[in-house]
């Protein structure tokens, strides 16, 4: 009997979207399915560079770019609209062509609105069902929701209840049926590994940005005689030579690999993407967070997880080695009951 084909399509926004679809690829194999995996640029080849063994296809590119002033951003993504748009509707088109080519069961995007196909069922990932934009938010909110409902279901990685991760990002004052909480999920396991790393400096996200951020912190640690490893999260095959000793740079890690480098590290910072969030939870680290400029969705994490008591942060322009400083204040990100049970989620298709 054949197994049914599941298409994964992950945005490409940094490495997050990719990097949360991991387990539920590897979930969908557990459960006998073929996950078929499509995407773009870096995205697609990290799940090329995880999983060899599957089918892969390259997808439309929606082109995000940062501006170098994070406060423009919000207005370029307006300027940008036809552009996504015109991603979307093209996306569609290599979508149909997928189904049809490859006699798909069934279809996972996470947060690429044109993967779809009426005739499948189809599940749209998220995080956020409340997009923050400033004076904009009723409005961006809104139109996220209505292209959800175009989707048979959407998937929320985290907790239903009180205790999460997302905040009033993943969670709607009125329940929906189509919306279901998968749980936290992450691709990684805590391990008890001997400190290597007195700070692991996880980078990734849109450029300029990531490069502004990394050449901030190389500045900053110059002086420091900590034990650093950088993870650029840059899947190029030539590593950039550190120039101090104290400091280990590496473009990426992948799966196992990377798994090690976090539980063996004391203290992570990072950017406040969510995904970065339900891996550091997982592994219960301490972390400090620097959101990216202008992306209201990072800053409100960033400030939500220090108002709790969990992680300190700070603005990137604001970043001093002194900050760190603030971590033993602060108690860490704990594991708020991870799932690997995707059979039921699955029985849709």
């Amino acid at each position: 009997m054949r197994k049914k084909r599941i298409l994964v399509a992950p945005l490409n926004w940094g490495l997050g979207h990719a990097s949360r679809c991991i387990p539920i690829i590897k979930g969908l194999e557990a459960e006998n399915f073929e996950p078929i995996l499509a995407s773009d640029g870096n995205a697609l080849l990290l799940l090329q560079k995880e999983f060899p063994h599957l089918k892969s296809f390259e997808l439309p590119s929606y082109k995000v770019e940062y501006t170098k002033n994070g406060s423009n951003f919000k207005w370029k993504m307006m300027w940008d609209t036809p552009k996504l748009l015109n991603a979307i509707k093209a996306e569609k088109k290599v979508t149909k062509k997928l189904v049809e080519d490859l006699n798909l069961d069934g279809i996972i995007s996470d947060n690429r609105f044109g993967v779809r196909y009426k005739h499948l069922k189809c599940v749209f990932i998220t995080h956020q069902l409340n997009v923050l934009s400033g004076t904009t938010t009723y409005f961006s909110s809104k139109l996220h929701q209505k292209y959800i409902r175009k989707f048979d279901e959407c998937w929320i990685p985290d907790a239903k209840g009180k205790k999460n991760l997302s905040g009033i990002l993943g969670h709607l004052n009125k329940p929906d049926e189509s919306v279901k909480y998968l749980g936290p999920i992450s691709r990684f396991e805590k391990k008890d590994l001997p400190k290597k790393y007195d700070y692991l400096l996880l980078l990734s996200g849109p450029e300029p940005q990531r490069t502004i951020l990394e050449e901030l912190l190389l500045k900053e640690f110059a002086e420091s005689k900590a034990k650093i490893i950088l993870v650029r999260g840059v899947i190029e095959e030539n590593n950039r030579p550190s120039k101090m000793a104290n400091i280990d740079i590496e473009n990426y890690r992948y799966g196992k690999e990377l798994e090690e480098a976090v539980n063996s590290s004391e203290v992570v910072i990072s950017r406040s993407g969510y995904t970065t969030l339900l891996d550091l939870a997982k592994l219960e680290k301490k972390a400090f967070f620097i959101p990216t400029p202008g992306q209201f969705e990072q800053e409100y994490l960033a400030e939500r997880l220090m108002n709790l008591g969990i992680a300190p942060s700070c603005k990137q322009n604001d970043f001093k080695l002194s900050h760190l400083e603030e971590i033993r204040k602060y108690k860490g990100l704990k594991d708020i009951g991870f799932t690997n049970s995707f059979r039921e989620f699955f029985a849709l298709f």
